[in-house]
């Protein structure tokens, strides 16, 4: 899925070893991954259409909104979509989400909301670059209907891909080549086979289709931005994360969001492009009654319940927080069967007073924390202006 900066310049060795290595382990351990029960996992939100509107094996689509469609890919079946998407229709046009690894998955994806609907497709959105979800886009382009994407999204796509097309693949092969011949032990050289066998499958989709630049690329300063497909509105957020063109799609009134691989479920995330620190940030994704689920750090789901919300029982209510808001908080329990996280804010919120008392006073001294928290700015103010002076 990376490719280096300068082909012509020639491939850093170190760079697509970490890269071969992520991808090829997620690609060599799918076999591994319990999909059945994660999609049994989907199926027990009440929202979630006990039958799929289509099953083609290597992807079912499957109704989880009032005119909401998420697309579920099961590679263990095939590699026709690879990525999860969907579609949104509102009463005056639709919006339909990934353009999948080859122009079958979007065909695939496109075929199936026309089932459903026949109304204008007022756009196809990429939410980010990867091969998985960028390279169906020329079918889009020959239906005419604008590609949205982050602006990033169009000259990653020519570096990694484009400038790829045609060119001797030897120069990154060789050192995954070198790494079976030199493996210490079996494990270590089937690890050196996955990582080989994963670049050589996306190099083959690279050379098999035409890239599709998205023709509408969309400035991150403008964003979020709203599109009204007609009593229901497509929020278009980013967050820095899995990639630097990370798009996410919200519908705030059924409460679902599209979060392209900024959420990994039952998966190692993909990371050797990844801004760590910005996909750190912990987000609401859907609040109930008794709490928020939250994105977590690498991905993985939380959960904060009501009473672990604030200190103050007047603001332990979820309708405070909105999806896609950012939100510190504490990990304090980790289930490893379903790996989901306990949060709180509570938590956070007495770690935080507890340290701001051990560096500027003791409520034993009478000190409020108001007044610990005026002197440590005080103590700021002077220490300012003393450097300025």
């Amino acid at each position: 899925m990376s490719a280096s900066r300068d082909f012509k310049g020639g491939f850093s060795r170190r760079n697509f070893l970490i890269s071969s290595s992520c991808f090829g382990a997620a690609m060599a351990t799918v076999r591994l991954f319990p999909l059945p029960a994660l999609a049994e996992n989907v199926l027990q939100d009440k929202r979630v259409a006990a039958q799929p509107l289509i099953d083609k094996g290597f992807a079912a689509v499957r109704q989880v909104g009032t005119g909401i469609y998420a697309t579920i890919s099961d590679v263990t079946k095939g590699f026709t979509t690879v990525c999860n998407g969907g579609f949104i229709i509102g009463r005056e046009a639709s919006l339909l989400i990934e353009g999948y690894s080859g122009p079958s998955g979007a065909s695939f994806q496109y075929d199936a909301l026309r089932s459903v609907s026949q109304l204008p497709v007022r756009a196809a959105l990429d939410t980010h670059y990867h091969f998985d979800h960028s390279m169906g886009n020329t079918y889009y382009g020959a239906h005419e209907i604008p590609i949205f994407a982050h602006a990033k999204t169009p000259p990653l796509m020519i570096e990694k891909y484009a400038n790829l097309q045609g060119q001797d693949k030897a120069p990154i092969l060789a050192p995954l080549e070198k790494r079976v011949q030199d493996a210490r032990d079996e494990t270590e050289r089937q690890h050196a086979i996955s990582d080989l066998n994963a670049y050589k499958k996306i190099f083959a989709v690279i050379d098999k289709y035409m890239v599709g630049l998205p023709d509408h690329p969309l400035d991150p300063s403008k964003l979020p931005m709203t599109l009204d497909l007609g009593g229901t509105s497509a929020v278009i957020e980013t967050y820095p994360g899995h990639t630097p063109t990370d798009i996410m799609v919200r519908v705030p009134e059924q409460n679902i969001v599209f979060t392209g691989d900024l959420l990994f479920n039952g998966w190692y995330p993909v990371a050797f492009d990844a801004n760590i620190s910005g996909w750190s940030d912990t987000r609401s994704l859907a609040i109930t009654d008794g709490g928020i689920e939250v994105q977590v750090g690498d991905g993985m789901p939380g959960f904060i319940r009501k009473s672990d919300l604030s200190r103050d029982r007047s603001e332990q209510r979820p309708d405070r927080f909105a999806v896609g808001e950012k939100v510190d908080a504490k990990v304090t329990a980790v289930d490893k069967a379903t790996r989901k996280l306990s949060l709180s804010i509570k938590a956070r919120e007495v770690e935080e007073e507890k340290k701001a008392m051990a560096e500027y006073g003791s409520s034993d001294s009478g000190a409020s924390l108001g007044d610990i928290l005026g002197a440590a700015l005080k103590k700021k103010t002077k220490d300012d202006d003393d450097s300025e002076g």
